[in-house]
């Protein structure tokens, strides 16, 4: 039987490259103050732990050091069950040059950060490593830091899932239930506390604990909703932040992925269009008509006959699943698109690297996900939503709108956060990015009405920064800049870039 190909949640953000386990800064001490927000009670006996620094591991190097930061898992019941928050540093050489602490997030949800200090002290600009220490973390329910555990299989990895009969629709009902089923029965209790408020509160709680007066923060994709929720909990204590490819705040989270079938729609017609005019090396048509025809008949051909990628047979839902985000790449998505064909004609291909999802990262995506923000009950919403979306958005409407474990999850411990505040800080966007489109990453700006954005006119792929297939310089430099200074630019910003550009060597001001 022919499957769909194996698509992250959220996709964790972007290939930083990042090996490594690392941990923060600095004892507590009297200069750094409790959260602030609304719902915090008493929380002395977490700001005030003292945390005690270790070597990550016997072959990391000495500098790379972690510790355990004690939470509560019910921020409204503090002297109740408590999380372990597992965290890494690495410190600045320069103490004299010293501003604060660096936070990072990788996104997800569900993606490690205990790494990422590492990978950042290796590569970031010598101006911005002299003034932090670099801090890591696993947030709650995800790697080492109290992990989540459902005991999903490898078949329980393929979501979103399509849904092209009313059958098919029946049997993403009962995966659905059955997941969430499993992953309340494995968790009794923790499930409506995994949310990004919470995580959002434990950074401030290993804010204090590293006796720091502000956090200044790092994050992308999933990471951006994350570091949002943060200044708006906490205003006072953000420093300098850099969100790179924004969610959108209003969309979180089912209308994120429906956004996906919406958005793919242009991204088509222009990877259409850049491809006929290289006919003579893609082979794929010489019209953008031609070539999306090409694309269409590959995804006939899939559903009659599967085709095979990697030693896995795809029909023509694993095709266009596995080809979307790749039309936002027009290179990428082209050399894939040729590929198909040749695998179509019998050839042995391999298609975009993806590590597999383990139990504890799919685990923590629904949770995070589902517990955020509240989801329809009645399955019969998805049903209409989804025969409904597959008209409009053919290339991938059958599989953003269609049910999921969210449907039958616990319901969260608290309503959704509404992002609107006035804190400064910077936003960088690919304008053609398939997990975070442009249009929600400008929302975002609105909602953070003290921020800058700087966006990339023809950028992408999915996170600026640190992408590697691309590097763009006009964004590397004022965000490093501002990172090192606590300079934003003047304005809002756009400059522009060739479509279809590599990354041309190691960018000087990147990881």
């Amino acid at each position: 039987m022919a499957h769909s190909a194996p698509r992250r949640l959220v996709v964790p953000l972007l290939a930083l490259g990042l090996t490594a386990t690392l941990a923060p800064s600095l004892a507590a001490g009297p200069a750094a103050a409790a959260p602030d927000d609304a719902g915090a009670r008493d929380l002395t006996r977490y700001t005030q732990q003292q945390l005690t620094w270790k070597r990550c591991a016997a072959d990391m190097p000495a500098k790379f050091q972690c510790a355990t930061l004690k939470v509560p898992l019910d921020y409204g019941a503090p002297r109740g069950k408590t999380l372990k928050v597992e965290i890494s540093r690495v410190r600045t050489s320069k103490p004299g040059k010293r501003h604060g602490i660096l936070t990072f997030n990788p996104g997800g949800p569900g993606a490690s950060g205990l790494d990422l200090p590492l990978a950042a002290s290796r590569g970031l600009p010598k101006a911005v490593l002299e003034r932090y220490d670099l801090i890591g973390f696993d947030p709650r329910g995800i790697g080492r830091s109290s992990p989540l555990s459902c005991g999903l299989t490898e078949a329980d990895q393929y979501f979103p899932r399509p849904t092209r009969s009313r059958a098919e629709f029946d049997r993403n009902a009962k995966w659905s239930k059955s997941v969430a089923d499993r992953c309340r029965t494995k968790n009794p209790g923790v499930l409506p506390y995994i949310n990004t408020r919470n995580t959002a509160r434990d950074m401030d709680v290993m804010r204090a604990a590293l006796g720091e007066k502000k956090l200044s923060y790092y994050g992308v994709s999933y990471g951006t909703a994350l570091g949002s929720v943060y200044t708006q909990l906490f205003p006072k204590r953000a420093d300098r932040v850099v969100l790179d490819s924004a969610v959108d705040p209003g969309l979180m989270w089912r209308g994120m992925f429906r956004i996906w079938a919406q958005e793919v729609g242009p991204a088509f017609e222009r990877w259409s269009k850049w491809t006929a005019g290289r006919d003579a090396t893609y082979h794929l048509g010489t019209s953008p008509a031609k070539v999306q025809r090409t694309f269409w008949k590959l995804v006939e051909r899939a559903d009659r006959e599967p085709i095979v990628v990697d030693g896995q047979k795809l029909d023509g839902a694993g095709v266009r699943d596995l080809v979307r985000p790749e039309f936002f790449t027009v290179r990428s998505g082209a050399e894939l698109v040729r590929e198909l064909k040749r695998a179509a004609a019998g050839a042995t291909v391999s298609g975009p690297s993806a590590a597999p999802v383990e139990d504890n990262e799919l685990a923590a995506q629904f949770a995070v996900v589902c517990a955020d923000a509240a989801w329809p009950r009645d399955p019969e919403t998805y049903y209409r939503d989804v025969v409904r979306d597959t008209v409009r958005y053919p290339l991938y409407g059958d599989f953003t709108s269609g049910i999921a474990p969210c449907a039958y999850w616990p319901e969260g411990a608290e309503p959704v956060t509404e992002v609107d505040n006035g804190v400064p800080l910077l936003l960088v966007q690919n304008e053609w990015d398939s997990q975070t489109p442009l249009p929600g990453a400008r929302n975002m700006h609105r909602a953070l009405k003290g921020s800058r954005m700087i966006t990339v006119e023809g950028g992408e792929g999915h996170g600026v920064l640190f992408n590697g297939e691309h590097r763009y310089p006009c964004v590397e430099n004022p965000s490093m800049r501002y990172l090192a200074t606590g300079k934003l630019p003047a304005k809002d910003v756009t400059c522009r870039v060739t479509p279809g550009q590599r990354r041309a060597g190691a960018a000087p001001n990147a990881f």
